[in-house]
């Protein structure tokens, strides 16, 4: 039987479960005639129920009763998919070698277990009549759905340029305020209403200055700020990591030491009140060196006192002009002003009204229109009718504008979005985790036989493009690794999730749910407040739970036993330090960083717990995801058995200092690695030092394996040259590694592997070879190359290298090199190329110096017949290599 979405805010589990009684329908539960008799009656039932409960999304309005009827049912599908699960897994848990399904029919013919299966049959069939009969009572008449077109096109990516609409101006003239000759400590406050941008215009600055600066950091500051954690943040970007043990006092004499022969850039985004101002404020020492502050906040009071003297200023953001909100608009959907379809100049005129120059409004609007049917007039007049009538500038009526936006969502996306409200106000949330937990709990389904990791990559890049989520961090292809959500966007997905009963906060003692339904995703928020008291409500069953998440301060206190969660999906735990017993759990999901104990499971998709992991990892058959594995500190068994884990797609690999019995380690992990034959990332992290060689490593001896893998990082320990067995990565695409000298028969290495499209190298050594590039069919795939070394002089390409080459970025130092212009020969010959990037170490070169790398520079581009884009930063700081 084909479903659809497995679990969604719409059907609840109705089609997982539907997918569980027809495997209870099968060939083998057929010799069970009773049962399969009473499983056909309660499987049709539910088919009923499904097909009305996806009528009801057509819907706008609900009446009372329909309403309820709904929340019923969906909460009965995940009842009876518990009592289900718990039937499988009691029955079903011993003796895997003889098959599930066998093994199950034979256990199911003593009579104890054939008495209990039927009495559990029985009370979900109870469940559905009642619910059922329910519906009747209620004499629901629900209308045929309507046809709804929409048009997946993802043609409006996010693209930095949209978002700098209305900003280049204003960004210019407070970098040149910011950036002159004046010593004192200068702070620009933009203060503003959500909405007009105060973000965007703060990173564009802070994107363009901090690279002058001694130290840069930003923050973040919320509703309720941690002020532990957030100077802790600062102190860490900073350079400096904090302990944990560090008071607030302690952090604020550490930050203002750190600062005080610095000159130090800090942006501190959303301050709330005059009090977390004064607080933060104080680890600034105004130390004459030219340091500044920007803050925003939507507060007038605030802006004015973080101006706390003459060398303040206030920004009052304005709404966009008429102008500036027409290419914002346009640009976002068409491309360009000039592409509007005549047809939609005068409804595009009226909605752009309604958005009143707001740029979150018109991204949003814009976004929605671009993700439909954008050249349909009676679409663009639906959205301007749910607009309603008159101009709103005001923030009921950016609720308005985004409700409009998240009621056009496909079910998928709703759902998954409102799974973010599991996270806290201004989280920054991970790409890959959140990701894997719409995996764990359902909310991904395969289409067309795609993998669900790449399902759910498109399903995140959707919510990108409509800007419902904000990016925050991007990786070296552009992708989206980190994001948040603006707090207006979370006040509607929460207020939805309350509608809807999807998910629990618990804030301190107060629960914001109805009582009258069962907790099924519960994110816990604790304070110092909660130290000592109960880490869950007592009043509140946990087996029903299917996700759980621990934010905040919880100092010397145990998490519960999480055997008490008995269908776990998902766990991430953010806290500081407590000690989580994973005794008895079984779980699809898990995030953690603390001290645990792991009993077997077979079900496992991901772990991420970086720290040392009790011995039978081999068990955990069905693990997906691991990270990070503690090369140093798990034991020599943990490191053979990590070859069992032949389901294993992602692996990081951690080492601190290299233990003594390195030879036996490193072995055993070469052995392991070319076990993993569905590999597809390697993360390779030294933490303690930068200077380690694992020239040792011969990685995936296998070629099952070797062709599987797609991706390899090893940022921090080197390698003397490229190794000879990388040529056998015939899969790979991208790769970041460290090279002590980057010799001839390296390149070569490299250029032969068919697939590589993103490569990082760093060279720790001097310079002193010439590395070409040659024209004879290298690097046939490679789009973006980035090359830390020495001396760019020393490098050059040939006639018809790279020939797909589109971005490359060169990272190298300024001085001591002896060249006049150390500029890579041949760049004219790259005729894909669309951009040069430049970072070069200057801390002690002269003016004269970075004046001429750059002439030279732009006279290498000068030659190219494109003319590609160039991109000069000169760092305050110098590279190290080593003679």
């Amino acid at each position: 039987m084909a479903v659809g979405l497995m679990v969604s805010v719409s059907t609840g589990a109705m089609n997982s479960l539907l997918g569980k009684l027809t495997t209870l329908m099968g060939e083998e539960f057929a010799r069970l005639k009773n049962l399969r008799k009473q499983v056909k009656f309660i499987q049709d039932e539910l088919i009923g129920m499904k097909d009305a409960l996806e009528e009801l999304l057509f819907l706008n309005e609900l009446d009372t009763q329909t309403k309820r009827w709904r929340d019923i049912v969906r909460d009965m599908s995940y009842d009876i998919e518990d009592i289900i699960d718990d039937f499988m897994q009691n029955i079903g848990e011993n003796n895997k070698s003889t098959g599930f399904v066998s093994n199950t029919v034979r256990r199911l013919k003593t009579s104890r277990a054939r008495h209990r299966i039927a009495g559990q049959i029985e009370d979900i069939k109870k469940l559905v009549i009642e619910t059922s009969l329910r519906r009747e009572r209620y004499k629901l008449d629900i209308p045929p759905q309507r046809n709804v077109f929409i048009d997946p096109r993802v043609a409006t990516l996010y693209e930095n340029a949209d978002n700098l609409v209305g900003v280049e101006g204003p960004a210019t003239e407070y970098v040149n305020w910011l950036n002159d000759e004046e010593k004192q400590l200068k702070v620009l406050s933009i203060v503003g209403f959500g909405g007009l941008g105060k973000t965007t215009l703060a990173n564009e600055v802070y994107r363009r200055l901090k690279g002058v600066f001694e130290g840069s950091a930003f923050v973040s500051v919320s509703q309720k700020p941690n002020a532990q954690k957030l100077l802790g943040n600062l102190l860490s970007q900073l350079g400096t990591e904090p302990s944990v043990h560090d008071c607030e006092s302690h952090l604020l004499d550490k930050l203002r030491e750190h600062l005080q022969a610095k000159r130090y850039l800090i942006i501190i985004y959303d301050i709330w009140d005059v009090h977390a101002w004064a607080v933060l404020k104080c680890a600034f020492p105004e130390n004459d060196l030219g340091s500044r502050i920007i803050t925003t906040t939507r507060i007038q009071e605030v802006a004015r006192a973080c101006c706390f003297h003459q060398h303040g200023h206030i920004l009052e953001m304005k709404p966009l002009s008429n102008e500036d909100s027409r290419r914002l608009f346009y640009n976002r959907i068409f491309g360009s002003q000039v592409a509007c379809p005549h047809h939609l100049e005068d409804v595009s005129v009226e909605i752009l009204e309604k958005c009143g120059g707001l740029p979150l409004a018109i991204i949003s609007i814009s976004s929605m229109l671009a993700s439909s049917g954008s050249n349909q007039k009676e679409r663009w007049k639906d959205v301007l009718d749910s607009l309603g009538s008159g101009t709103n500038l005001t923030l009921d009526g950016i609720r308005k504008i985004l409700n409009l936006s998240y009621k056009d969502l496909l079910p998928h996306l709703k759902t998954c979005l409102l799974y973010i409200g599991m996270y806290p106000e201004d989280y920054t949330i991970d790409r890959s985790n959140l990701e894997l937990q719409w995996i764990a709990e359902g909310f991904v389904s395969r289409a067309n036989g795609q993998d669900m990791e790449k399902v759910a990559r498109n399903y995140f890049n959707e919510l990108v493009n409509r800007s419902l989520i904000q990016p925050v961090a991007f990786d070296m292809q552009g992708s989206v690794t980190q994001c948040k959500v603006h707090d207006m966007m979370l006040d509607l997905i929460l207020l939805k999730s309350a509608e809807e009963n999807f998910l629990t906060i618990l804030d301190g003692s107060q629960i914001f749910t109805r009582s009258e339904y069962k907790v099924r995703r519960l994110s816990i928020r604790l304070n110092e407040a909660s130290i000592g008291g109960t880490i869950l409500p007592r009043n509140i069953s946990m087996s029903q739970v299917r996700s759980v998440m621990y934010f905040g301060s919880s100092e010397n206190q145990n998490t519960p036993p999480l055997s008490m969660f008995k269908f776990l999906r998902v766990l991430f735990i953010d806290l500081d330090e407590p000690i989580v017993d994973f005794t008895g759990l079984f779980v699809q999901s898990v995030h953690t960083s603390y001290q645990h104990r792991l009993e077997r499971s077979n079900i496992w998709k991901h772990l991420f717990c970086p720290t040392l992991l009790p011995d039978g990892i081999g068990n955990m058959k069905s693990l997906r995801h691991l990270g990070y594995f503690d090369f140093e500190r798990n034991t020599l068994d943990n490191i053979r058995d990590l070859g069992q884990l032949t389901n294993l797609r992602y692996l990081a690999l951690a080492c601190g200092h290299l233990p003594h019995d390195r030879e036996r380690r490193m072995d055993a992990l070469c052995s392991s690695l070319g076990k993993l034959c569905s590999l597809e990332d390697l993360l390779v992290n030294v933490t303690h030092s930068s200077n380690v060689c694992i020239e040792g490593l011969k990685i995936l001896s296998p070629p099952t394996t070797t062709y599987r893998l797609e991706r390899l990082f090893m940022p921090n320990p080197h390698f003397f040259r490229v190794p000879s067995w990388m040529r056998v990565l015939r899969n790979l695409g991208h790769l970041e590694c460290r090279v002590n000298e980057l010799l001839k028969d390296g390149v070569g290495i490299l250029s032969e592997l068919p697939f590589l499209a993103n490569l990082n190298l760093m060279i720790q050594n001097v310079t002193n070879e010439m590395i070409v590039i040659y024209g004879k069919g290298g690097f046939p795939a490679l789009k973006r190359f980035e090359l830390r070394l020495s001396s760019a002089s020393y490098l050059a390409f040939e006639e018809g290298a790279i020939p797909m080459l589109r971005r490359l970025k060169l990272v190298f130092n300024a001085s001591g090199t002896g060249q006049s212009g150390d500029t890579p020969a041949g760049i004219e010959h790259l005729l894909a190329l669309e951009e040069l990037l430049a970072e070069i170490g200057c801390a002690n070169a002269e003016e004269s110096d970075m004046t001429s790398i750059e002439s030279a520079l732009r006279s290498a581009i000068n030659m190219h017949p494109s003319n590609p884009r160039v991109g000069i930063d000169f760092k305050n700081y110098n590279l190290t290599f080593v003679e």
